[in-house]
């Protein structure tokens, strides 16, 4: 289901300009699991950095929001959580963040920013040394008072417009935390699951756990315990959350589209099953999800 985001999506955008470096950065895309960026895009800024390159298995992308709103203004966003972990800067400290046990939301009032490390699939587990994935929801602090200098740098870097500058500030303690914890089981671990991933990424709608686990050369029972050890969420599900996330997308650059034919589009037989997973997923129904996506876009035009 890649090739739907082969076009470059706008990422979220705000009133008053924008750095230039900054503003490139905005425009890759896609807004997979951000729930309505196009009623974002005045809100706050988000920038990705690519990580170094002997991060990149455990890290996906950094990604770097800053938002300066009226006062007396508050903003909320949902994100639909991906199967992953992050690591986080901002004005509490330097926390890592399991996988949210449901929809994730921040409000932001004032002016802010925060950087953000999305982690791999499996990276939560691995860079923090963990025997398991994690609780899901579980927040604690990465690296405890040592990244105190280092999160209030980088909080202020991002401030100032430099998001690459705040993101090669935190790099050194990631990379600290990784050569403690790294191990041949980790490391196998994520490449099997990074192998996983971009299969089910461009894999055909429908896909099922067993066609999944045919093209990666294992058994489905192998593959739900390498999800479960490791990811904490099952093949299946990361299937569904995936058909979800790519719905939505669809939704937010067109929400005039035939529920129906999205519901096939992206893998479900019937529509109203499609309905009850985005529920659970978005909170709202697609149609009603579309509309407010719509409200965002009227607005602007």
């Amino acid at each position: 289901m890649r090739q739907v985001f082969d076009d470059d999506v706008p990422v979220a955008r705000v009133a008053r300009p924008a750095p230039a470096a900054q503003a490139s950065a905005l425009e890759k895309g896609p807004t997979l699991g951000i729930v309505d960026p196009v009623g974002a895009r005045d809100r706050f800024a988000l920038a990705r950095v690519e990580p170094a390159p002997d991060l990149a298995d455990l890290v996906d992308w950094h990604w770097v929001i800053t938002w300066d709103l009226p006062p007396g203004t508050a903003f909320t966003q949902t994100v639909m959580p991906h199967p992953v972990g992050h690591v986080v800067a901002e004005e509490e400290g330097l926390l890592a963040y399991a996988m949210p046990a449901g929809l994730f939301r921040r409000t932001l009032t004032g002016a802010g920013a925060v950087v953000g490390t999305k982690l791999r699939p499996g990276g939560y587990r691995a860079l923090l040394g963990l025997a398991d994935p994690g609780e899901r929801g579980a927040v604690g602090p990465f690296l405890g008072p040592t990244a105190a200098l280092a999160n209030a740098e980088a909080l202020a870097q991002a401030r100032a417009g430099e998001p690459e500058a705040a993101v090669r500030t935190l790099t050194p303690l990631l990379r600290d935390a990784a050569e403690r914890t790294r191990t041949p089981r980790s490391a196998a671990a994520l490449a099997a699951l990074g192998e996983a991933f971009a299969v089910l990424a461009d894999a055909v709608p429908g896909t099922s756990v067993t066609a999944l686990a045919d093209r990666l050369g294992t058994t489905p029972r192998s593959l739900q315990r390498l999800f479960a050890d490791w990811v904490g969420v099952s093949p299946k599900w990361v299937l569904q959350r995936h058909r979800v996330h790519v719905a939505a997308e669809l939704l937010g650059r067109d929400p005039g589209l035939d529920l129906a034919g999205l519901a096939a589009a992206v893998g479900y037989y019937d529509q109203a099953h499609f309905t009850g997973d985005f529920v659970r997923a978005v909170g709202v129904p697609p149609g009603e999800y579309a509309r407010t996506c719509g409200r965002g876009v009227g607005q602007r035009a």
